[in-house]
């Protein structure tokens, strides 16, 4: 389900039909209660999509659309949207090494996480016209070697 699906309870339309005939609208406490609601789930599903990039190998239970296929996961894992692109998706080679444990991230009420710097991977200095700039290549908290960024040196603290 689409967050704008899961927050309204229809489907995104265009300005030009924002509402229909006979459509019933809750207004009041009961709006902001429901809306409330949808927030929490949609929070919860937030924190499945930003975790780990690969957890474990799990079976393709069909073809949704061009790219996109419905996973079967597991029910710990509930919280997860079971619907993927194809991009999002890879080939499993079986490495019990490749199995990352699933950690909770804290997901503030704007919907953000802090991404905390684990480790300096490397060093370097960016020489421009006049001036040199020192960088860092920084490992982030649940993010792989593969996704560490090139960040100023001053403004990483360990």
């Amino acid at each position: 389900m689409a967050p704008y699906e899961a927050l309204y309870g229809c489907m995104c339309r265009t300005p030009l039909c924002w509402t229909e005939l006979g459509e019933c609208r809750v207004l009041g406490p009961k709006l902001i209660f429901k809306i409330e609601d949808n927030v929490k789930v949609i929070r919860d599903r937030l924190k499945g999509k930003l975790s780990p990039r690969f957890i474990r190998s799990f079976q393709i239970v069909k073809r949704v659309g061009l790219i996109t296929y419905q996973l079967e996961i597991p029910p710990e894992l509930d919280y997860i949207h079971d619907v993927f692109l194809v991009s999002m998706l890879r080939r499993y080679q079986s490495n019990p090494s490749y199995i990352v444990s699933v950690e909770e991230i804290e997901v503030r009420l704007d919907l953000t996480f802090e991404k905390e710097p684990i480790q300096i991977l490397d060093r370097d200095v960016k020489v421009l016209m006049r001036k040199s700039i020192s960088l860092v290549k920084v490992l982030w908290q649940n993010h792989g070697t593969e996704e560490a960024t090139w960040e100023p040196e001053g403004s990483i603290l360990l």
